[in-house]
């Protein structure tokens, strides 16, 4: 089914009012994929009003690109991927931005055997199909722009993985060669760095069951069976080192990770029941915060990037203090969403915008707002169906 935007009635109000003549202007655009649905809503948290629909093949993950310009919406289980154009443009001038905003609109698909993670860096987009055994690379501003003939690269076998940029190379999760029964994926088994033409640039690093890439300053991190994997980027390559999980901790490890874009720390899961602070060169490398309940979802504070953030399965939202690795408040926010059942059942997903922590209520239907120093809802937004996955992109910049 091709993808078609449907805008409500109001959103020729919001085209036809110009702005005014370096009008300094913030603007966070959300964007929700239905947990159910094959639809994705956009809205301006400014004007939640006034908002976009998208039909999709299926129901999507979405993922923002580098500067947030594109939106990706990757739909697995259905082998599309749409790319979309958010209508927000940051452009920077060291004492100011400049901020151009116009409708978001789709700019085009990629078809392929089951896509699923997307890696943004260098300017390069790579979406890994896990079932063709190849990623996908684009330019990222000309795939915002709908050029979507892209250069694959190959891996070794098809298996559940993920390839990204850096610098010069590129860095592939590699699979086992072991036979595996039917149409299962094969084990993944660590990292490895290739050049331009896809020829492998060392060894294999191990890394079992490699899963959870994030950037952060000069380091890639990934989660590991023994530990976390950081690829450090240098002159003469990239350089591999194994950080292995503190003999203190739990058992548990660690298969989602974020990257901080404001300063060189990574926030990732361990374990059912905590989350842990990465530092990829000083020591402890690792600190372990201990939630009072399972752990639904987390995110990173752009703005405040000290700060995280946590959802966990009773419905309390806790703020985190990345610096000190403790929870400094908590509030409960939705009823409990057990994490018992399927990993991908429908539950509340985490995202910021500005001075407000947003938060999906699938059960409820609506989009929670919640104001980031007092933990209070200050706003309810309802939208159709099961809201679920959400992404924000924007800021504030000067309109000309």
């Amino acid at each position: 089914m091709p993808l078609r935007p449907i805008a409500t009635a109001t959103l020729s109000v919001l085209v036809a009012t110009p702005l005014l003549a370096d009008d300094d202007k913030t603007v966070w655009r959300v964007f929700v994929a239905d947990h159910a649905a094959p639809r994705i809503t956009a809205l301006d948290l400014s004007s939640p009003e006034t908002h976009w629909t998208f039909e999709t093949t299926g129901p999507s993950k979405l993922y923002a690109t580098a500067g947030g310009e594109g939106i990706v919406a990757v739909q697995s289980d259905h082998d599309s991927v749409a790319v979309l154009n958010s209508g927000v443009r940051l452009e920077s001038h060291g004492d100011h931005s400049d901020i151009a905003v116009q409708p978001p609109a789709v700019t085009g698909q990629i078809e392929g055997p089951r896509p699923f993670h997307v890696v943004s860096h260098d300017g390069i987009m790579a979406i890994n199909f896990d079932k063709g055994g190849y990623a996908t690379l684009l330019p990222q501003a000309a795939a915002v722009d709908g050029q979507l003939e892209g250069k694959a690269f190959c891996q070794s076998r098809a298996h559940h993985g993920f390839v990204a940029p850096m610098g010069n190379k590129m860095l592939s999760t590699v699979a086992s060669e072991a036979p595996v029964e039917g149409d299962a994926a094969p084990p993944r088994i660590g990292l490895q760095a290739f050049d331009p033409a896809g020829t492998p640039v060392g060894e294999v690093a191990t890394c079992t069951a490699i899963h959870g890439e994030a950037f952060s300053g000069a380091y890639l991190a990934a989660g590991c069976e023994e530990g976390i994997l950081t690829v450090q980027e240098t002159a003469d390559g990239p350089r591999f080192a194994m950080l292995p999980y503190p003999t203190e901790f739990p058992e548990g490890t660690t298969g989602t990770l974020l990257g901080s874009t404001a300063m060189q720390v990574f926030l990732g899961n361990h374990g059912a029941d905590g989350v842990v602070v990465v530092d990829p060169v000083g020591e402890p490398h690792m600190r372990r915060v201990t939630l009072p309940f399972r752990r639904v979802d987390f995110a990173l504070d752009p703005q405040h990037p000290q700060r995280g953030w946590v959802l966990t399965e009773d419905g309390s939202l806790h703020s985190l203090n990345l610096l000190d690795a403790r929870i400094e408040a908590s509030a409960t926010l939705t009823a409990p969403y057990s994490m018992d059942g399927h990993w991908s059942d429908p539950r509340p997903r985490l995202a910021l915008a500005g001075s407000d922590v947003l938060v999906t209520d699938p059960r409820e239907g609506v989009l929670r707002v919640v104001d980031r120093e007092t933990l209070a809802e200050t706003a309810q937004i309802p939208l159709e169906g099961a809201p679920y996955n959400v992404v924000v992109v924007g800021g504030a910049g000067l309109a000309h």
